[in-house]
């Protein structure tokens, strides 16, 4: 079983793949929906608004457990000082590239769409070097807040990356691998999400700015580490895997409790009461499902590689790092169509990609310097992993 483990396992890709790709549709559909993002539609979808909070509550979670695994696999290969290197030149640089030479074009677009700026994008365009914070300045990770939080929480956890290094360490964690065998013990795992909504979630509503974040920072960092530790634990993936269609009722039924109560009428828990627990117990488990339930039949039905997946497997980072970019500034000039909603959002979704493989393919992948700019290895290969 460890050896296997040993050996690339080509479902983790596909589920990053695809967790990316969702994340495209997601930030397509936000400016039909209800909630504020950086350029919105004068009309928005009701029901883009019900499947837009569902997305919400585990396309992330599912992201950072994935990096998680990605870590172990790192250090499989290398040394935790190894490691660390490698994690500034891929996270740290492409954060402040992002920071002053991407982002800012999606302060600009918001502001030109509430008609707080009449300005030329490079007129415009040296403010960001005022270093003022947006959305006093021009200054934000924006999106990248995911990459952010995914360095703190490696900086953070790099003591216990070198712990588990030690043999001993290693051969006390395969001790607790049958532990996994079992569906409920699985499930089971899913109590430290449980909890954080009963005591964070309303005290520290998501915000994505690190320091005043504690329900997604600790949610966050759990899914992370929770990644790290069951990556070469073979006994759950194994139980994924068997019993995935049991893992797919519970996320059925608990998907079908939050929405009756909670996403159909678009009303989330506000303040700590009854209501709170529900969901905070509802949603803790479903969200823990949903990566486990993913997990099993992506590991059923994607444990294979071809050229697709090989090209896709690089290029998601640059992908992330430009998507949201093109999609506010794609999208400023797709709103303004007097055209039904689903046309527009379908003209965005193609248009996104369209313009992120081009980037992707002809500008970033190469060259050596838009590859490590975009948090890519120098070699123009293509086959690279993370």
């Amino acid at each position: 079983m460890i050896k296997n483990l040993q050996q690339r396992e080509y479902y983790i890709d596909w589920i990053r793949v695809l967790a990316f790709m969702i994340l495209i549709f997601f930030h397509c559909s936000m400016p039909f929906v209800s909630f504020n993002w950086e350029i919105k539609n004068l009309e928005h979808s009701p029901f883009l608004d019900r499947l837009i909070i569902w997305l919400h509550q585990w396309r992330l979670p599912l992201l950072f457990f994935i990096s998680g695994v990605g870590v172990s696999f790192s250090l499989r290969k290398r040394s935790v000082l190894a490691f660390f290197g490698e994690r500034i030149i891929r996270l740290f640089i492409p954060l402040l590239f992002s920071m002053f030479f991407t982002i800012p074009s999606q302060v600009y677009f918001e502001r030109l769409q509430k008609r707080q700026i009449e300005e030329g994008y490079w007129n415009f365009y040296p403010t960001v070097w005022d270093m003022v914070p947006y959305p006093a300045g021009t200054l934000t990770w924006s999106h990248m807040w995911f990459v952010v939080y995914l360095f703190v929480f490696t900086m953070l956890l790099l003591p216990v990356f070198a712990f588990f290094k030690i043999d001993f360490i290693k051969k006390l964690k395969q001790k607790t691998d049958s532990f996994f065998n079992n569906p409920i013990s699985n499930l089971l795992l899913s109590i430290p999400f449980i909890l954080y909504y009963f005591s964070l979630y309303v005290r520290w509503p998501e915000q994505g700015s690190l320091l005043d974040d504690w329900f997604i920072f600790n949610s966050s960092i759990t899914f992370y580490f929770f990644g790290f530790y069951l990556a070469d634990l073979a006994s759950f993936w194994d139980a994924c895997e068997k019993y995935r269609k049991h893992f797919l009722i519970v996320s059925v039924i608990c998907a079908v409790v939050l929405f009756w109560r909670y996403y159909w009428p678009v009303k989330l828990p506000k303040q700590q009461d009854a209501s709170l627990y529900l969901y905070g117990l509802f949603n803790g488990l479903h969200i823990w499902a949903i990566i486990l339930t993913v997990v099993g039949y992506a590991r059923h039905y994607l444990n294979f590689s071809n050229q697709w997946l090989s090209y896709l497997t690089s290029a998601v980072y640059p992908f992330y790092i430009l998507h949201q970019t093109v999609i506010v500034g794609i999208g400023y000039y797709i709103v303004q169509w007097n055209s039904p909603i689903i046309f527009k959002l379908v003209a965005l979704i193609v248009g996104c990609f369209l313009s992120i493989v081009s980037f992707y393919h002809f500008i970033i992948r190469p060259f050596t310097l838009t590859r490590i700019l975009f948090g890519l290895k120098p070699g123009q290969s293509g086959k690279e992993k993370s």
